[in-house]
């Protein structure tokens, strides 16, 4: 008898190839990364780094992890690369953990600006606890306002400033952050999970010239496992020549054991197939497919913020639908087949919880071979979808939020328009696999 979480495992599978993943931190691994993912790699602890392992028979664990190593250096052009961090998050905070002291002050990009929980979020993060926490916003443009970054980098002395971002749909100056890092003596770390692929294909600059380290996750525009890297720049280890094993010792045995070796070759595999002619074509696509989504977007009529996108990433102003629609026009458009992230909007109006915004993203469609012409018909799904509920408005009344939801999702549930545009995406998705072979 099959276990039933093979039963919801293939429930899962039909749901990805039946519905559009516009969420832009997620994309589809190739059929070689999920073969390496369900290796008997996930068999061996591994606990230390090559040739210093604490435990034995991890002779073939050293070449895999060395393997991915080099390829990484190459792909990047850095000296130093660790592969083992288990995500972004904890990826970051041995970042801080090798460079600063409990009680430095962080400074990175407001969360409710498009910024990460780990970039020193107050008081509920690790980052924004145990770090004297400063952060930066954005100009009336929704863009960096870089004269309160150079503003408050001359205030506060920060140990070490992150340029990196989580909604926001431009590019990311590097150059502009490392001339205030260098005015304060700072560190610059660049968070560049969002965007890796890009800096790969260079249709983003690349933070090598400029930051002293760089973390990444691996699962996003990268297309590889669900891990992370950080990297250290040769300006890194001119700084500090110890700068690499500071690193390695924060991973191990400051924030983690094991590394996950199945997670380790699969990175390897990623690593090799970014640096194909295939992977800079599908990097460009990724652009071309936000910039013609975007566009179509605004075309019918829905807000962007910033007025467009530099990346891979679209942030949606829902505010003249309402303060906190964000959460309806989420679970319309997953009705509808389409699934998205709803998300905080600069200046936001509502609340974390159940915020203004819309996220949206490309690299999965892109991965499945979609192109301009299915951007332009996924714009007209969204819009549809989002006027189909418009007259859902969030109560101002706290205590009938969860009321009004309930009710609202029964009847989205039923809701023949949405109904209708999901049967056009199923018949839509019949002609993308989840991994296009060509792209």
């Amino acid at each position: 008898m099959k276990d039933q979480i093979f039963k919801l495992i293939e429930k899962e599978e039909q749901r990805q190839k039946e519905m559009i993943g516009l969420i832009p931190s997620e994309n589809v691994v190739s059929p070689e990364v999920s073969q390496v993912l369900s290796s008997c790699l996930s068999n061996k602890y591994s606990e230390g780094y090559a040739g210093r392992r604490y435990y034995e028979g991890s002779q073939i664990v050293d070449e895999i992890e060395l393997l991915a190593i080099e390829r990484v250096k190459k792909l990047f052009g850095v000296p130093y690369v660790n592969v083992q961090p288990y995500s972004g998050s904890p990826a970051n905070m041995a970042i801080y953990f090798a460079l600063m002291e409990p009680g430095d002050t962080l400074m990175g990009l407001k969360l409710a600006m498009g910024g990460h929980l780990t970039h020193g979020h107050p008081k509920v993060t690790g980052s924004g606890r145990f770090y004297n926490s400063v952060q930066y916003g954005l100009g009336k443009d929704a863009r960096i306002d870089f004269s309160e970054v150079r503003k408050l980098a001359q205030e506060q002395k920060p140990k070490v400033i992150v340029a990196g971002n989580t909604a926001y749909p431009f590019e990311l100056d590097f150059k502009k952050f490392r001339e205030i890092a260098d005015e304060v003596g700072a560190w610059l770390v660049a968070d560049i999970s969002h965007v890796t692929g890009l800096v790969i294909a260079g249709e983003h600059m690349s933070p090598v010239p400029y930051a002293d380290v760089i973390m990444t996750t691996t699962h996003k525009t990268f297309r590889g496992p669900r891990g992370a890297m950080i990297l250290v720049t040769e300006r890194g280890l001119k700084r500090d020549q110890d700068l690499g094993q500071k690193i390695d010792s924060a991973i191990i045995p400051g924030l983690q054991g094991g590394p996950h070796n199945a997670t380790t070759a699969a990175i390897a595999i990623a690593a090799a197939q970014a640096m194909t002619p295939e992977f800079k074509k599908y990097a460009q696509q990724i652009k071309k497919n936000a910039a013609v989504l975007a566009e179509a977007l605004k075309a019918r009529g829905l807000t962007l913020v910033g007025g467009g996108t530099e990346n891979h990433l679209i942030l949606i102003d829902l505010t003249p639908y309402g303060v906190g629609f964000g959460t309806q026009a989420a679970f319309a458009l997953d009705v509808a087949g389409m699934y998205a992230n709803r998300n905080t909007i600069p200046d936001e109006k509502g609340s974390p919880f159940y915020p203004s915004g819309l996220r949206i993203g490309t690299p999965l469609v892109t991965t499945r071979g979609m192109k301009e012409p299915e951007m332009e018909q996924i714009a007209d799904w969204i819009y549809r979808a989002i006027e189909a509920v418009k007259e859902y408005q969030l109560p101002e009344d706290k205590k009938q939020v969860k009321a009004f939801l309930s009710k609202f999702r029964g009847e989205a549930l039923q809701n023949k328009t949405l109904l209708a545009i999901r049967e056009e995406v199923e018949e839509l998705t019949k002609n993308f696999k989840l991994f296009c072979e060509t792209t």
